[in-house]
């Protein structure tokens, strides 16, 4: 389960502070897409947020390249996220419009205003 610890909290925080983004909650029983590419440990590790609707969180992660393969992303709650994707858990307060793509050694983080709000 994604426990949300003091530090763990304190470091999402402090990446949307650093990057400008306003503090979106992104509570455990929420939804997010999730590509098996993920799970293959492809990389880097890369994730979009859209608006929140119906019970998701908005993020969609996937690993390696993008693929419009309608069966790419399947739902997964974020509270399982810490035995699947660990990496992504402290972009998870980044608003709606940022992404990020990370890997060992590299972190970016940005806002795209081309993202469907």
């Amino acid at each position: 389960r994604l426990s949300m610890s003091d530090s763990r909290r304190r470091q999402q925080e402090a990446i949307c502070g650093r990057y400008g983004s306003a503090i979106v909650e992104c509570g455990a029983d929420l939804v997010l897409g999730i590509s098996q590419t993920i799970r293959d440990g492809l990389l880097p590790i890369q994730g979009v947020r859209i608006s929140p609707i119906d019970g998701t969180c908005g993020w969609y992660l996937w690993g390696g390249d993008w693929s419009d393969d309608p069966d790419f992303f399947v739902p997964l709650h974020v509270q399982h996220l810490e035995e699947c994707c660990p990496l992504a858990i402290p972009y998870l307060l980044l608003a709606p419009g940022w992404r990020f793509e990370i890997a060992p050694q590299k972190e970016d983080v940005w806002f795209d205003g081309n993202v469907e709000l």
